[in-house]
């Protein structure tokens, strides 16, 4: 069981520092996207890059776990936030599940659901690595 937990915890930071690393080079589609329909501009790129150095803290977090097992919780937990925040915004009406994945020639946006079909599941993943760490997250909360 520890192997798959292990296994796991790499495939979802693999996951995270894949989709992080995205996030610092020029303008990402889904951001601005978002912030196009939202009228709020703070998502680009403000909000792409604090969701990107996130993705790498809560990948560094899962990666410190394989030698200090309460640090994968806590990787875990932050990638359910960072993840189940990316699902809220594919149910929003400024993204939806068919959402931008690159900018096309014409100025508009290539869209696909390919980001929410790679959310989901990394969801799921992550609220797994949390149920198998739930021990040491209580010890973290003092219960």
């Amino acid at each position: 069981m520890t192997y798959i937990h292990r296994g796991l915890g790499l495939l979802l930071a693999a996951f995270l520092v894949f989709m992080g690393v995205q996030k610092f080079g020029a303008g990402n589609p889904v951001f601005s996207y978002i912030a196009a329909m939202s009228g709020i501009e703070l998502f680009e790129p403000v909000i792409r890059l604090a969701v990107g150095a996130g993705e790498i803290l809560a990948a560094a977090l899962i990666l410190a776990g394989l030698f200090m097992a309460r640090l994968r919780g806590l990787g875990a937990v932050m990638a359910a936030g960072l993840t189940g925040g990316a699902l809220v915004f594919h149910l929003s009406p400024w993204l939806g599940i068919n959402a931008p994945v690159a900018f096309a020639a014409d100025g508009g946006y290539v869209f696909s659901p390919m980001l929410f079909a790679m959310a989901l599941p990394f969801f799921l993943l992550s609220l797994l690595l949390v149920w198998f760490d739930r021990a040491a997250l209580r010890r973290l909360a003092g219960r």
